[in-house]
């Protein structure tokens, strides 16, 4: 029986064995037919597991925004030698936030076996350490880029953050990440606690929850080109 494997990929450059479990890496190095958004980067992965088989036999197919359900199909009709492909992200969790989402949708409509593996996920591990509301949450992707529509976009989630206690988790481009930060400052109430998680996992990592009052008397953080995972709560 075919089976679809989620398989999470690191978030930075940190050891393997720090986020991802050792059955997991075992599995990736048997699995000889992947779906990824990034050919060189699913190669990237493969080198860090030991592939049973040479890279360059391994089958990758790219995931874009032009591929159709009918050629992802396709390519679950043709798993790998021992019956497996694997569905890798650029980075995290594959299908969370991630268009993998469709690989799995066609899937199921195949009856085809999903199988999730433990790794890390940007958006839990900045909610577990970021001490905000964890029982309701809703992660938007990306804040719009023009400055009046990120702030009347961020108010919005302001206010319903505060009618609903949910904890709002978004992402920006790694360097428009100060913009966003002083964005923030100058938008957010200043009772609302905003946290700010970089790097996750990484050597680098660093997480930070104040409120908006707290945060304008502390220095600005490092967090200029990198990875970082903005969360607030009203």
């Amino acid at each position: 029986m075919t089976s679809l494997h989620l398989i999470p990929v690191g978030l930075g450059n940190a050891p393997i064995q720090r986020w991802l479990p050792q059955e997991a890496q075992t599995l990736a190095s048997e699995i000889d037919v992947y779906i990824a958004e990034n050919a060189k980067t699913a190669r990237a992965f493969l080198k860090l597991v030991t592939p049973v088989k040479p890279i360059q036999e391994i089958i990758i197919h790219t995931l874009t925004s032009k591929t159709s359900p009918q050629e992802i199909r396709e390519w679950l009709k043709n798993p790998g030698s021992q019956g497996r492909i694997g569905l890798v992200s650029e980075a995290g969790c594959p299908a969370v936030a991630d268009p993998g989402a469709i690989v799995v949708k066609e899937a199921h409509k195949m009856n085809i076996r999903v199988i999730p593996w433990v790794g890390p996920s940007s958006l839990l591990l900045g909610l577990m350490a970021s001490g905000l509301d964890g029982q309701r949450f809703a992660f938007h992707g990306y804040a719009p880029v023009q400055p009046h529509e990120r702030v009347k976009q961020l108010q919005q989630w302001e206010s319903y953050s505060q009618k609903h206690q949910q904890t709002q988790l978004f992402i920006e481009t790694p360097y428009r990440n100060l913009a966003m930060f002083q964005s923030l400052l100058d938008t957010l109430k200043p009772s609302t606690r905003l946290c700010i998680a970089r790097a996750i996992t990484t050597d680098a990592e660093w997480i930070k929850t104040y409120t908006i009052a707290e945060w304008k008397k502390q220095a600005v953080p490092d967090i200029d080109k990198q990875a970082t995972l903005f969360l607030f709560l009203a």
